[in-house]
């Protein structure tokens, strides 16, 4: 594997170096948040082990900017600190895996083995379609600066399409994900939802994004309508 060690305390990223690349790793190590976005994006890393603690930027603010920069290798975060509110932050800014220090050498190789294995395909942390964003981790949505208030049930919906941007998504799938299998009404009600969703994201702004397929269900375009 080729990896990135983000570490600002020298003698623990010699020490992650060293124990890493006995493996037979290729082990770049970087000491703030600023150098590890330039390296991950002039490099194919298979894995980031990112620390929370940096000079700079933070772990939680370099894991975000990787993410918002396209780079999606793994990233496993190292910190002291095993707050439950830490870990959440961590994986909401796109991290993959989470490790508590201290820890053992064989664990993180482990752990590097297993997210490599998954591989690296793209969980952007906020969504974008167009001037359309989402935020899952704080459940809040824009059109371009203008914040859109939405009820539980049409976030779920959007954030169902946004996830899917140009795919045709049928009245039975965003029934199955908005609603459980006890709810008794399922006869209009993606209609109903649709056109609230509709009333939100596209009338105001002059927009028709969120489309009827006739037949097959909807579709949110991927481009500006």
């Amino acid at each position: 594997m080729r990896l990135l060690v983000v570490e600002d305390d020298a003698k623990l990223a010699a020490l992650l170096r060293r124990g890493l690349s006995e493996n037979g790793n290729a082990t770049d190590v970087a000491a703030r948040g600023e150098d590890a976005l330039w390296m991950a994006e002039a490099h194919t890393y298979d894995a980031i082990v990112l620390d929370v603690m940096l000079p700079d930027l933070d772990g939680f603010a370099t894991c975000a900017a990787l993410r918002a920069a396209g780079v999606w290798s793994p990233v496993l975060m190292l910190t002291a600190r095993d707050a439950v509110e830490d870990r959440v932050a961590g994986l909401d800014a796109g991290a993959d895996d989470y490790l508590t220090k201290p820890f053992s050498l064989a664990e993180l190789r482990a752990r590097l083995r297993a997210l490599v294995r998954r591989g690296s395909a793209k969980r952007p942390a906020v969504l974008e379609v167009g001037d359309l964003r989402l935020d899952p981790a704080i459940q809040r949505v824009w059109r371009g600066d203008v914040e859109i208030r939405l009820s539980t049930k049409e976030y779920a919906l959007l954030e169902l399409f946004m996830r899917r941007p140009g795919e045709v998504i049928s009245r039975f799938e965003l029934l199955e994900h908005g609603w459980d299998i006890g709810y008794d009404n399922r006869s209009n009600v993606i209609t109903v939802y649709v056109r609230y969703l509709r009333e939100k994201i596209d009338r105001p702004f002059g927009r028709r994004s969120l489309e009827t397929v006739h037949g097959a269900g909807y579709r949110l375009r991927e481009g500006d309508s």
